[in-house]
């Protein structure tokens, strides 16, 4: 082993996700009722009793999304084949390199310092954790016809992405998926209503707690609307209303998504996602993310400024159609 490759290792943080076959075996129920007042005690709690979700939350993952053909058969994965598997993620998006000639030295980018994937892994072999083939379901007919239609469109800015066009973060959703950079956001609590602020493009979210109904079906919003409520120590948060615009990876404006929010210690917030929308994808599936307490800053992404993408995408369009 190379001291590179092992100093790598040593960084990387293992986060756990008990499974069936990795569960404690039976002890005495006092035990087990000490155990859980320990975890309740550890815990923050805000002055009504709830779990204090305060703070700024780190979720890059170096975790695949959704399951390798090397996990297929596997509903867990040891520290080590997790370990293995960030090494060789972390070297194959290694933005530095400079192989694969001038096309792919062009598609990478920007240098290895501004991208962040993240230092963490966990030992669960996907974050798509249902289906228990920890794919995502088929797209439907439809769905793959209205994403092929809405490809290669460079007559007007309005039909390029939202992200390219610094509208909404490609990782800030909702959902909230790991992705290049820019993985970190804050959650601002009381007891009426939950802000949670993302770092790319800055867009706020704020959820009421007060038990009101999704606004009426004409109303539509980029980022949904989101109510939440509490069961037991877990946020949840159900959004609807999505418009045309605010699609999650080719969804459309029947999007459900339910998310949950667990504080499971003082570091760590587990957050999940069930996707339902039954015009895009063959079935449901749920995304299980750790994401850890952080004191980095959060910066202002200032996406717009001096973002001359946009323009030199229009006029290379412009200049294809001239050599045809």
């Amino acid at each position: 082993m190379s001291i590179r490759f092992a100093l790598v290792l040593a960084s990387l943080a293992i986060v756990s996700t008990p499974t069936a076959a990795q569960s404690p075996k039976p002890v005495a129920a006092h035990a087990k009722t000490a155990a859980s007042a320990r975890s309740k005690a550890a815990v923050p709690r805000t002055a009504d009793g709830r779990p204090d979700l305060q703070g700024t939350w780190d979720f890059a993952q170096l975790t695949p999304f959704e399951k390798p053909g090397e996990f297929a058969d596997k509903s867990s994965v040891t520290e080590e084949e997790a370990e293995e598997f960030a090494q060789k993620r972390i070297e194959s998006t290694n933005k530095d390199k400079r192989d694969g000639g001038a096309a792919a030295d062009v598609e990478r980018a920007y240098n290895d310092f501004w991208w962040d994937f993240g230092k963490r892994v966990a030992t669960q072999p996907s974050l798509v954790v249902d289906p228990p083939t920890g794919r995502v379901p088929p797209l439907t007919a439809d769905a793959q016809k209205r994403i092929a239609d809405r490809r290669n469109h460079y007559d007007n800015p309005e039909e390029r992405p939202l992200a390219e066009r610094c509208i909404l973060g490609f990782n800030s959703g909702p959902p909230m998926v790991p992705s290049a950079y820019n993985n970190n956001m804050q959650l601002v609590q009381t007891r009426d209503q939950i802000m949670i602020v993302n770092e790319m493009i800055h867009s706020a979210r704020i959820i009421d707690l007060n038990g009101r109904a999704h606004r009426p079906k004409h109303m539509r919003y980029l980022t949904g609307d989101s109510v939440g409520r509490w069961e037991g120590d877990t946020l949840v948060v159900d959004t609807t209303n999505y418009s045309q615009d605010g699609n999650f990876r080719g969804s459309d404006t029947n999007l459900h998504l339910i998310e949950r929010f667990t504080r499971v210690d003082a570091d760590t917030l587990r957050y999940e996602f069930t996707v339902d929308d039954p015009t895009t994808w063959a079935g449901k599936w749920s995304v299980s993310i750790p994401m850890t307490r952080t004191d980095d800053l959060m910066y202002e992404y200032a996406c717009h400024e001096g973002n001359r993408a946009l323009a030199g995408v229009l006029m290379g369009a412009r200049y294809q159609e001239k050599q045809k």
